[in-house]
């Protein structure tokens, strides 16, 4: 999988503080200036440190907000609450929660309109942020197998292509919710989704 940040370089090792100063800078500016005005000097100031850092660490903009956007989403936790509908239940408000956070709302949706005209800034999206969430989708139906709640998919390519459709339905689902449609992703509604999931999903496994 590709990392988040450009390969490292010989030279002097990567500062994980700078890293980290900067991801968080770049958040900030995002809150507080929003994507049209963020410069990387803006950020550079804000981490304390030198524009020519950014530049040897991210390709530019574009790459630094990818990054900084991916490590809200790394905050992502699935609960074990007892069952798959309560566990989806638990995941979804977490994710409805940080794309209702300014940094992730326009982040992302700057990064995604722009990716639109750039190969390379889809294929980070995908590595950065999709890939590295799928394992929230993984670990849930795993669990769910070993409960009982879900029969065991001997095929591993057909449990892939599940894992990928089941992600792809809940991210698109949540982010049409929250970000296209700016209606609350609350409680009520987070539910509702739920048991139209698992209908899907009683069918998929039974097709499969």
């Amino acid at each position: 999988m590709q990392s988040r940040t450009p390969a490292a370089r010989s030279g002097r090792p990567r500062s994980t503080a700078a890293d980290t100063a900067i991801l968080a800078a770049t958040r900030a500016a995002l809150v507080e200036l929003g994507w049209s005005k963020l410069t990387l000097q803006d950020v550079a100031t804000r981490a304390g440190v030198a524009k020519t850092t950014l530049y040897r660490r991210w390709a530019g903009k574009n790459e630094l907000v990818v990054d900084a956007v991916a490590e809200l989403f790394d905050e992502l936790r699935l609960p074990d609450l007892g069952s798959l509908a309560a566990d989806i239940e638990g995941v979804v408000l977490q994710f409805a929660a940080i794309l209702a956070r300014p940094e992730a709302k326009s982040g992302l949706m700057a990064v995604v309109a722009e990716s639109t005209r750039d190969d390379a800034l889809r294929e980070r999206i995908r590595c950065s942020i999709v890939e590295r969430q799928k394992r929230l989708v993984l670990e849930g139906r795993a669990r769910a197998q070993t409960r009982g709640e879900l029969p065991a998919e001997p095929d591993p390519e057909q449990a892939a292509r599940t894992a990928d459709l089941i992600f792809d339905v809940v991210a698109g689902a949540v982010v049409h919710r929250t970000l296209v449609s700016a209606e609350p992703a609350d409680g009520e509604w987070v539910r509702s989704f739920t048991r139209v999931l698992l209908v899907g999903l009683a069918g998929a496994e039974q097709d499969s």
